[in-house]
């Protein structure tokens, strides 16, 4: 399998499961998985031969998604199990 391919799929999968806990009504968890699978699919976009004139773009929303999803992880290992 195609390793760009395979960065798809993990962030597909991490989409997945960040639409199943939002329909379990936990919208807070649900963010992480969503952005975690949304930096894996915009960190795979940085190496498409037809966006690179957008590199900058995808990776400084690459970073943000990180960055984002970190945060919100800390805030659920926090507040959530206690």
């Amino acid at each position: 399998m195609d390793s760009r391919i395979r960065q798809y799929l993990f962030g597909l999968v991490f989409f997945g499961f960040g639409i199943y806990e939002f329909m379990k009504d936990d919208p807070i968890e649900a963010s992480v998985y969503l952005s975690a699978g949304l930096a894996f699919i915009f960190n795979n976009l940085v190496s498409e031969p037809s966006l690179q004139n957008f590199r900058k773009l995808l990776v400084a929303i690459t970073w943000l998604l990180i960055i984002a999803a970190a945060i919100i992880f800390l805030y659920v290992l926090q507040f959530k199990f206690l």
